[in-house]
């Protein structure tokens, strides 16, 4: 072993020899990635980071003394997984090329060997493909990590970092940062709890963002940050979050919101330039993107991160239903019942109803009755109460629908125009309580898409359709709080035609925040922030906060915003999210090295773990064990 890590240096990785290296000497470093003994020479497929070389373990190749010979004995002890060091020559392999490996003209005939370590058999092959539970894959994470496909993502992760901050450097920005450990600040997500021995009973918070950070950076005259940062929050995860995940955070003074497009714009047309060897110039020649209002959004998708791969649009028929008083559709005639003259009842949870237009065939695919008779338990699991729907026929008579026995012709005409549909297609509803509905009838749209062929089951397609989805409302009304509440924080800046209205009529206030969507997913959100003491305290109001209630929990911002705070906005796009949609992966978890499962657990470490009585009593905290059943 000595030989070849102090004196036989590797010089060449597994994945790029060529027909162009023929006869060259390649010292190799790898695992052995499969063994084949052909009764007169040893066949081992070497596998590191780069790829896979085929070594040839030949006893009578001549020119080396004894050598190849002694190779060749301690080759048949090989196993797989073992790692190894191998020195030969590279040799072409004729008309026996290997049209699956990139390597597959060559091949490398041994003439030394070291093994320098030797491993129990894997729990599972370490192969491309394989159909091991996540679990167990999870569990041996160091093990799964050697698969080419999530070394694949990995690169494709470093490359997103280094080109970012290549960006970043290159637009005069400062890369800067900002504590983990802070203090607890309410009105976003769950935070993490470090408790401090230092300080008993009092407790640190893991930053769930650098939000508050960065913009004292700003007031401190940075002018231009960016940190490619951890950020934990105690949430549930799921298909798209993590406990502990990776931001690219961006702010910078004096800019509007559009001087905050342009910037990230830059840095989207790069990455995918640099990283994915795609022109998004092709796509977006003005090098923009589109702009949708947060209402439009809402409307016609049901949230504000549409996927717009494919059509299938929602319409609205609220108004509809209320101006034919239901239209003779029970259900629907008790939302029109709550209007008076015209006028909705606030005392009332909002309630809407919504159609989506299925056409009779769409990329060679239809429906079923039986698939459709599905979709009712794919609703119910949202929980929707059913899924209403009809089939129009040449006529624009209903069809296939309990709804066609009570209908006047006057609303089916009025529906059927208002979603345009025509024979065969099918018309799907929902309504109820808004929430409920825009969340079932988004996912929906989704479900469909996927069912119908008109985007994959996981990843891009080749599609990149990137939005900006703008001007959402600064509050919303919590009705279990009855009170409004910041929508994203209380440091957003409002529009300035509606700073009259924060006193007046909450609801209707838009503010300058923006989300940046990509085929569905939100990958970045942000603002302009509220630099104006007096505006602030207005919104505060609003949500009922007081001055006193403001101070402690946000006294340290406050006091900075009144020693001169610029003008100020900025981003954070979620690294993760970011490369998993560039990877085509399946889940954050192909493109983080160690991940969560879904309940939050580290499989490998078995994290988390109890304190133990003394960890505890230094901490002077008790748990309170959870009731027995």
């Amino acid at each position: 072993m000595a030989r070849f890590i102090d004196e036989l240096k590797r010089n060449a990785h597994c994945g790029e020899l060529r027909a162009q290296d023929e006869n060259r000497e390649v010292v190799l470093f790898g695992w052995v990635a499969s063994y084949r003994d052909h009764g007169g020479c040893v066949f081992v497929d070497l596998r590191d980071r780069e790829g896979i070389t085929q070594l040839v373990f030949d006893p009578n190749r001549e020119g080396h003394g004894n050598l190849p010979r002694t190779a060749y004995e301690l080759a048949q002890t090989l196993r797989s997984e073992w790692v190894i060091g191998v020195r030969g020559l590279v040799v072409g392999r004729g008309a026996n090329k290997n049209p699956r490996l990139a390597t597959g003209e060559i091949e490398v005939h041994v003439v030394e060997l070291s093994v320098f370590n030797k491993a129990e058999t894997p729990p599972f092959e370490i192969l491309d493909e394989l159909d091991t539970s996540e679990e167990k894959r999870l569990q041996y994470r160091y093990l799964d990590l050697r698969r080419a496909p999530l070394q694949r993502t990995l690169r494709t992760r470093h490359r997103i970092h280094q080109t970012t901050r290549r960006y970043f450097d290159d637009k005069g920005f400062l890369e800067l940062e900002t504590p983990f450990m802070v203090k607890y600040t309410p009105g976003g997500a769950r935070n993490f709890l470090v408790p401090s021995r230092v300080h008993p009973g009092k407790v640190y918070a893991l930053a769930e963002s650098p939000q508050l950070f960065k913009q004292l950076y700003m007031i401190a005259g940075f002018d231009r940050y960016f940190q490619i940062v951890k950020c934990f929050r105690d949430e549930d995860p799921r298909l798209d979050r993590q406990p502990e995940f990776t931001q690219i955070d961006v702010e910078m003074s004096f800019v509007s919101q559009t001087d905050v497009f342009r910037t990230m714009e830059g840095l989207i047309f790069r990455l995918w330039k640099e990283v994915l060897g795609i022109d998004l110039h092709d796509l977006y020649p003005s090098g923009r993107f589109p702009e949708m209002p947060f209402e439009e959004s809402m409307k016609h998708y049901g949230n504000d991160k549409p996927d717009l791969r494919f059509e299938l649009p929602h319409t609205d028929l609220t108004s509809l239903v209320i101006e034919h008083g239901g239209g003779g559709i029970p259900f629907f005639k008790d939302i029109a019942d709550k209007f008076r003259d015209g006028t909705y009842r606030r005392d009332l949870p909002a309630q809407i109803v919504k159609a989506l237009r299925v056409p009779a065939q769409v990329a060679g695919q239809s429906l079923s009755r039986t698939e459709v008779d599905k979709l009712e338990d794919f609703v119910k699991g949202m929980g929707a109460k059913g899924l209403a729907r009809a089939k129009v026929d040449l006529e624009g008579n209903w069809t296939q629908s309990p709804l066609a026995k009570t209908v006047t012709p006057e609303m089916r005409r009025a529906i059927n125009q208002a979603v345009g549909a025509g024979d065969g297609d099918l018309i799907l509803f929902q309504f109820g309580k808004e929430s409920v509905v825009q969340t079932v009838m988004a996912n929906l749209r989704v479900h469909l898409a996927k069912k119908l062929k008109m985007i994959p089951e996981v990843g891009h397609g080749g599609q990149f359709k990137f939005l900006w989805v703008v001007d959402p409302p600064l509050f919303e009304y919590d009705d279990d709080a009855k009170t409004w509440v910041a929508a994203h924080h209380a440091f957003t800046r409002p529009h300035d035609e509606h700073v009259g209205l924060i006193d007046k009529d909450p609801g209707k206030v838009l503010c300058h925040r923006y989300d940046l969507v990509l085929n569905g997913f939100e990958i970045g959100g942000g603002s302009i922030r509220l630099h104006d003491p007096v505006v602030q305290a207005k919104v505060f109001a609003a949500m009922g906060i007081a001055d006193e209630d403001a101070r402690q929990k946000f006294g340290f911002l406050l006091d900075a915003l009144r020693f001169g705070a610029p003008p100020h906005g900025g981003i954070a796009v979620g690294m993760d999210r970011l490369a998993m949609l560039m990877a085509g992966a399946e889940s954050l978890r192909d493109v983080i090295p160690f991940p969560k499962t879904q309940k939050g657990t580290d499989l490998m470490t078995d994290a988390p773990t109890r304190p133990t009585a003394d960890q505890l009593a230094e901490l002077r905290i008790r748990v309170i064990e959870p009731p027995t059943s």
